[in-house]
């Protein structure tokens, strides 16, 4: 069964729009931020207008954001150290409110992950454009990283104290074989932030390597199953799925397609089907419900395997129209030019 989208132009479509370059503007905001600290004035009020402009763009539409935030990072143009920041403060942003944090928790959180890696901005961009493997002197700045940040952000006047301990120790192990709930702020908050900056490192490419599919992220932070995983893990699966909007799929009738929005059911997101079985672009994409049947995602796919420039204004509208929709009347939506206003 296929249905045509009907999306004209409107207000919405314009807000979605402005929602592309404001994700970018966003990125570029904190490039400039984290790679000239101390020209800041009043560097932590700077921090909390990223933060709340952050939160803002999230509560807007968080599939949509998932969708800019992981497309953003595969393609950045503002340099890794930025990207990888705001795909971590915006995954703690969607975690804290999953583990319902206390505000100043919340708040701490997403801060320091907004600044973990301020001690060694440069360098984090210029290793993600080597394709050596880090040198001795490099080796012991990755080292001591997390106690320079917290340095430099005392000497820009932060006065959080938790913010600033969750910097210094976030590569620190804690243990996770304890309740969250039963361990202090400062140890649960390091366990969600160093989760997410693995997983985040994980599907971001660098030259040294390309970024790794989704799923193989989570596989790879909890080393196991992840119905048996952690809190931690587990509620990040939970959170945005195992193939969150955003990234690329290869679905069991042979195409490829990106995944746009999440679905009531865990795991079978909207998908906009993008390359037919042999790789060839298909003259339309076509959006396939996969919670209510075939085609299925058989496997998802690291953003390098895949050969497809995207209009992420178009992919952002066509799950718009999606989600607009009653789910048991979509099964397979076929799109045009026209029904997309393009013509």
């Amino acid at each position: 069964m296929s249905t045509p989208l009907h999306l004209g132009r409107n207000q919405q479509d314009s807000e979605y729009e402005d929602l592309l370059s404001l994700w970018a503007d966003l990125e570029s905001a904190l490039s400039l931020l984290l790679s000239k600290p101390l020209l800041v004035q009043d560097f932590s009020a700077k921090v909390r207008q990223l933060d709340s402009w952050l939160q803002d763009l999230v509560a807007h539409d968080i599939d949509a954001a998932l969708y800019l935030m992981f497309q953003l990072a595969a393609t950045s143009t503002v340099g890794y150290s930025a990207s990888h920041a705001l795909v971590c403060a915006t995954l703690c942003n969607i975690m804290a409110r999953e583990f319902q944090l206390p505000r100043h928790e919340r708040d701490s959180l997403v801060r320091a992950a907004l600044t973990m890696n301020i001690g060694m901005t440069a360098l984090q961009n210029e290793l993600a454009e080597q394709r050596d493997k880090p040198n001795a002197q490099q080796k012991e700045a990755i080292q001591s990283h997390p106690l320079d940040s917290q340095a430099l952000l005392e000497r820009v006047f932060v006065s959080d104290a938790l913010w600033l301990d969750l910097v210094g120790q976030h590569h620190d192990n804690v243990s996770d074989k304890v309740p969250l709930a039963s361990q202090p702020p400062v140890d649960r908050l390091t366990r969600i932030l160093g989760t997410i900056d693995r997983y985040a490192a994980m599907i971001s490419p660098r030259k040294s390597r390309a970024g790794r599919s989704a799923t193989d992220s989570v596989r790879a932070i909890v080393g196991q199953e992840v119905e048996q995983t952690d809190e931690v893990s587990y509620t990040l699966v939970r959170a945005i799925g195992l193939c969150p909007p955003g990234t690329f799929v290869k679905l069991d009738n042979g195409e490829t397609g990106i995944v746009l929005r999440r679905s009531d059911k865990p795991n079978m997101p909207l998908v906009a089907s993008l390359l037919d079985r042999t790789g060839n672009h298909k003259p339309q994409p076509s959006l396939h419900a996969t919670a209510l049947g075939k085609p299925r995602i058989q496997s998802a796919l690291a953003r390098s395997a895949v050969k497809v420039e995207l209009n992420h204004q178009i992919m952002v509208r066509i799950g718009l129209y999606a989600a607009a929709q009653h789910n048991t009347e979509i099964h397979s939506l076929v799109t045009t030019p026209a029904t997309l206003g393009l013509q």
